[in-house]
């Protein structure tokens, strides 16, 4: 028996699990992580959180995460200067269950979900898993929003969630704030609906936080993650900014003490070293932007970056190109994206083998 002679819902059939290809070779810079390890006084510190945790592993944990979602709060309060209260914050297992708790929340049977493509593939993925319609709107030439477009996808489709990623993965756009101000009122003027701003990058941006739109917005979800520039991807916490009823209608869907001890005592330490860790993604930024001025210099194509990840292109054959850079032993990823391959900002060294990979490879085709 195959996947495809099983009963499963319509929706999900002929569709692939999402992720990128994960191979042995010496530069790994396909999959957006941060490539700095933790220091090792935070690694010290994470353990001693955690040996205080293990000694009450025969109970459950914090159902509310209150002390996390309080120094979440006080983060977002701090990088932003928008003030923000722990009834405002919510946490879960990576974005992407924080991002399955709304749809669950505010989507599923008989609710549809818009989004502007290309973008993060999960948004479509969690939508159908949760049995949330998907739809979706496109993007200029240049992959920003164009806005008299988005306004007559969102009259036509109706949709109950709206997500705006900003900075878009997979191209790096960050969303202006007038544009998503008007994606809100256009939505509300419609139908009373949730407006997702996915700010998963949004440490690495040029352009500040959209948090402060929150503010008045009953309706308008900031969503966040520590994967990214808090190096801790294998920690797997997310967590969203709203207004407090959204926070509230969430733990309608939320599984019993879904975020365990550990997970939060490991979080914990993250933060107490925020300012060590964002040292690291200041490091990020610039390599990013050294990215893509050297690869401008090639006369490639790519794409403004407000992200830790660069576009770039324009390719006949976007697999060969790909497949000559494995060959330097630099893997990338190969998002689908018509002529365009991306690249994550690695540490100098990482950076400096892709560049020379990348001219080997414009030489060789």
């Amino acid at each position: 028996m195959t996947i495809d002679d099983l009963p499963i819902r319509d929706e999900l059939k002929g569709k692939s699990p999402y992720g990128a290809p994960q191979l042995d070779v010496p530069v790994l810079l396909n999959t957006n992580e941060n490539p700095y390890p933790l220091p090792e006084a935070l690694v010290a510190r994470i353990a001693e959180r955690v040996a205080e945790a293990a000694r009450n592993l025969n109970r459950y944990p914090d159902r509310d995460a209150v002390e996390l979602r309080e120094g979440l709060a006080a983060y977002l309060t701090k990088s932003t200067g928008f003030p923000v209260a722990r009834e405002n914050v919510w946490a879960a297992n990576g974005s992407n269950e924080v991002l399955q708790q709304l749809l669950q929340t505010f989507g599923g049977p008989g609710r549809a979900a818009l989004g502007f493509a290309p973008t993060y593939q999960m948004h479509d993925l969690i939508a159908r898993g949760t049995g949330t319609h998907w739809t979706q709107g496109p993007r200029d030439d240049d992959f920003t929003i164009d806005l008299d477009v988005a306004l007559a996808a969102i009259a036509v489709q109706r949709p109950d969630v709206l997500f705006v990623c900003s900075p878009n993965n997979p191209t790096g756009t960050a969303v202006p704030r007038e544009t998503v101000l008007a994606l809100y009122e256009a939505a509300q003027a419609v139908k009373p609906t949730l407006v997702v701003v996915d700010e998963a990058y949004i440490e690495f941006s040029h352009q500040p936080s959209l948090l402060p739109l929150i503010e008045g917005r009953p309706l308008l979800v900031v969503t966040r993650t520590m994967s990214k520039a808090f190096g801790a991807a294998g920690l797997r916490l997310g967590y969203l900014a709203a207004d407090p009823a959204v926070v509230d209608a969430v733990q309608l869907v939320r599984l019993p003490y879904h975020l365990s001890s550990v997970t939060q005592a490991t979080a914990l330490a993250a933060l107490e070293f925020t300012d060590t860790l964002l040292g690291y993604v200041e490091r990020l930024k610039a390599e990013r932007d050294r990215i893509v001025t050297e690869l401008r210099a090639m006369g490639l194509e790519v794409t403004d970056s407000d992200a830790n990840f660069v576009q770039f292109g324009e390719f006949a054959d976007t697999h060969a190109v790909w497949q000559a850079i494995l060959a330097q032993g630099v893997l990338v990823r190969d998002n689908g994206v018509p002529g365009r391959l991306r690249v994550t900002a690695g540490t100098p060294d990482e950076n400096n083998a892709f560049l020379d990979a990348v001219r080997a490879a414009i030489k060789e085709l």
